[in-house]
This record gives structure tokens, sequence and C-alpha cells, in this order.
């Protein structure tokens, strides 16, 4: 059975014992909260799927999250109207990215140490330029697009999914994306076989800061203030949701579908808790069950790989 189905299967599980013991859940409020409380998630999910895919990690994420977001508002209380302020977090990202990517795949460094130090650069360079303080002050159009609550929602919802669609398209049907697959799966006879293999490795860090960037925004918009400490923790749930969905954490097998799976039943288990009245204390501790099985899964397939090949 494919990974896929086996987190297909376990979320419907999860929703079917819902629908009977706590229909509530169902909500429209429970579940319009759920989606919005986890499309950044979602987002920089899908960009860590392309930089485990390529055989990296990257655990810069929730601090380059939160310096994307006080980037975002600082534009807009600036005066840039907010397609621009968009836009402006969105290429910050992408040279925060460009950073871990060039110490990556230009200097040939480990990616977990790059990324360990840049977290803990960006997140003090934050600190020290804030001073803790969230960022005020913001313009009318800065909350929800300045459409309002419902209609600023849809449009949320609407292009996280066309992003995640967008690049899951891509991922599948355009032959460039096959490189990234293939410099995770073996990176050696990958540049024998002619793929720029640190290029790739560059640009999957610069799609990570770019998405990282668009995440920052559409999370940031649902609230009057942005907060200077957005973001602790966002690195752990991406990775998770990654390697719960059926990516190899070594590199080279992964979807975008399994991705989204891995995040929706990740994202459900705190609320079904809640809604089951059962101790939140016990959210971490099923996660962690579920990410060591799916890290156990994976390396039995590929120790039962080795020994078939």
């Amino acid at each position: 059975m494919r990974r896929e189905a086996s987190v297909a299967i376990a979320w419907a599980a999860l929703l079917i014992v819902l629908a009977f013991a706590a229909p509530g859940f169902f909500s429209a409020g429970n579940l319009r909260d759920l989606l919005l409380a986890n499309v950044s998630t979602l987002l920089a999910a899908s960009g860590m799927t392309l930089v485990i895919l390529a055989g990296e990690i990257d655990i810069s994420v929730g601090s380059m999250f939160a310096v994307l977001a006080v980037i975002a508002g600082l534009s807009a209380r600036a005066g840039l109207p907010m397609p621009l302020a968009a836009l402006t977090a969105a290429g910050a990202g992408a040279l925060l990215g460009a950073a871990n990517g060039g110490l990556v795949a230009g200097m040939r460094m480990p990616s977990i140490v790059v990324t360990l130090a840049t977290m803990i650069l960006w997140r003090n360079a934050l600190n020290w330029a804030t001073g803790g303080a969230w960022i005020e002050n913001l313009p009318s159009n800065f909350q929800w697009f300045g459409l309002g609550q419902t209609a600023g929602e849809v449009f949320i919802l609407t292009v996280a999914a066309v992003l995640v669609v967008a690049l899951g398209w891509v991922l599948k049907n355009i032959a460039a994306a096959r490189a990234v697959y293939a410099t995770g799966a073996a990176a050696e006879s990958a540049r024998l076989a002619g793929i720029p293999v640190r290029r790739v490795v560059f640009w999957v860090f610069v799609w990570m800061g770019a998405m990282t960037g668009l995440a920052a925004v559409l999370d940031a918009v649902r609230f009057r203030e942005v907060q200077s400490n957005a973001g602790v923790g966002l690195e752990l749930k991406a990775i998770a949701a990654v390697v719960v969905g059926g990516a190899s954490i070594t590199g080279g097998r992964g979807t975008l579908l399994g991705t989204g799976l891995g995040v929706g039943l990740l994202a459900s288990i705190g609320p079904a808790l809640t809604f089951l009245h059962i101790s939140p204390s016990w959210e971490k501790a099923i996660q962690g069950v579920i990410i060591l099985a799916s890290v156990v899964i994976d390396f039995a397939r590929g120790a039962e790989a080795r020994k078939n090949g």
C-alpha cells in the first residue's frame, strides 16, 4: 500500500471516530478555524517537501517566518499596497533561502548545521531589531487584505490551495522537477547524468524561503498586529508533516499529496482531543508516536530495498 493511502486511512479513521463521538468537531466554525490555523504549516511543509526531496533539511523556517511576517507588516505600514507587501516578504524570503542555499550548495556545508545557525541568527537579529515588540498601527487594508473577514478567509484559503496544487503539478509533470528527486536519491549518480546538483540544492532553498514568505503573509493578515515571536516550532511541524506524509528523510521520495495528508492528520489531533475531552497534553505524545512510526517504516522500507537491490 502506498504511504499516502495509509495516512489517508488513518486520518479518515480519526474523522469517523469524531463523527460519532464528537460531531461538534465538524461545525463550520471549527473547520474554518482549523483550516486557517494550518495554512502557514501547509505552505511551509510544501516548501520543505522540495528541500527534503533533494536530501537536505531546513530548520530555520520558524525564525525565517517571524522575520518575513515583520517585513510584511513594516512594508504595509510604510504605505506599500498589500500585493507589493506580500511580494516584498516573498522576495525577502527568497533572499534568506538563497543565503542558506549558498552556504549548503556553494560551500558544501551540512544543511542541518547551516540552518541551525541561521535559525538562531535570524531569531536573535529580529529580537534585537524590534526589541521584542509587535508591529502595530497597521493600515486598515492589512487585516484580511482589506476584504473583510469572510472574503479574506476565502481569499487566504484559495491562494494557499492554488499554490500547493500548482507546486504539486510542477513536481509531477515538469521535467526539471525530476532533477530534485534524482538529486536526493543519488546525488553522485545525478551529477554524472548531467544534473547540476549544486544548483538544484541552491534553488530548493530559495523556493523554501519564498514559500515561507507567502505563508507568513497569509498568516499575519488574520490579525491586527504582527507578532515578532511568530513561527516558533513551525519548522518541526513542517518536517513532521513531510515525513508522516511518506517522504524519505534521506531524500528522493515523497509527494505533495502525502505532505498535505500529513498536515491534515497532525493538525486534527489537538482539536480532536479537545472535543473528546482528553487532556491536550497527549497531543505531542501522539504526534511523536506517529512521526517515529513513520521514520521506522521509512528506514525499514529502505533496508528492504537495499537488500533486494
